[in-house]
């Protein structure tokens, strides 16, 4: 499976704006809703759903990075937003620092299958300390596209 065919256009925010996890964690549900993944009308059902997925366990990993997920009736198309803070995000990671990289993926809740490859996807990605630097220094959508193609360029070479 291929990150970048998982991120719709205008799902990246290089900036985002807000610096807590649930205003976060709306910014970028917008994110999805802009791009025409999921409905204007879920958008408060999602929120409510992602965040009631972090109460039962943080989805900071730890390493600067962040992935909530929640598979949703309603979500047609398995769509990841990509979120990058300057400042940092407390998740309640599990490394107890500051988030700057969050990657949100929103699945159909009749394709459990699909969702843990997409999990393992961005997990294989994330895993690699010079995937995370970059993805840290990338300042243009266009610089966090390249990466993820360069990623999967990589992931289907060997």
């Amino acid at each position: 499976m291929k990150l970048i065919e998982l991120v719709p256009e205008g799902a990246i925010s290089t900036t985002l704006q807000s610096t807590q996890r649930d205003d976060v964690v709306a910014e970028m549900v917008d994110l999805l809703i802009a791009a025409g993944s999921v409905e204007a009308s879920a958008r408060d059902d999602l929120i409510t759903k992602v965040l009631s997925r972090e109460q039962t366990g943080s989805t900071g990993y730890g390493r600067g990075v962040a992935v909530p997920h929640v598979k949703q009736t309603g979500v047609n198309k398995m769509s990841v937003a990509i979120g990058l803070s300057q400042t940092g995000v407390d998740f309640n990671a599990l490394d107890r620092q500051p988030v700057y990289s969050v990657f949100l993926l929103l699945s159909p809740i009749d394709r459990p299958e699909e969702h843990l490859r997409a999990m393992e996807a961005i997990f294989k990605q994330l895993s690699k300390e010079s995937f995370r630097r970059f993805l840290r220094q990338a300042t243009t959508i266009e610089d966090v596209r390249e990466l993820l193609e360069k990623a999967d360029s990589k992931q289907t070479t060997g």
